[in-house]
């Protein structure tokens, strides 16, 4: 396993530890993963598969230290409002 320091926003904020792919992977040259975009009949694309490779758990994340959210601010009064007739 390498591991690495990586903050995330994304599901729970925080400072998680990451597994990295090996960087001098023959399989899979220091990627991890590998996409692979797939069609129907017509040639249209229809989705995107994804193999992982065994030098790399996508997995392998521990949060240790969680980041509160900051709070959203709360909408005040309009400040264009006005009892006043247009001009």
């Amino acid at each position: 396993m390498r591991l690495r320091i990586e903050r995330t926003d994304w599901l729970r904020p925080g400072l998680y530890l990451t597994d990295t792919p090996r960087p001098h992977c023959r399989d899979c040259g220091g990627h991890g993963v590998q996409e692979r975009d797939y069609g129907d009949e017509t040639g249209e694309y229809v989705g995107t598969n994804w193999a992982y490779y065994a030098c790399w758990n996508a997995n392998g994340r521990w949060l240790l230290l969680p980041i509160p959210r900051k709070p959203l601010p709360r909408p005040g009064p309009d400040p264009w409002a006005s009892n006043e007739p247009p001009l």
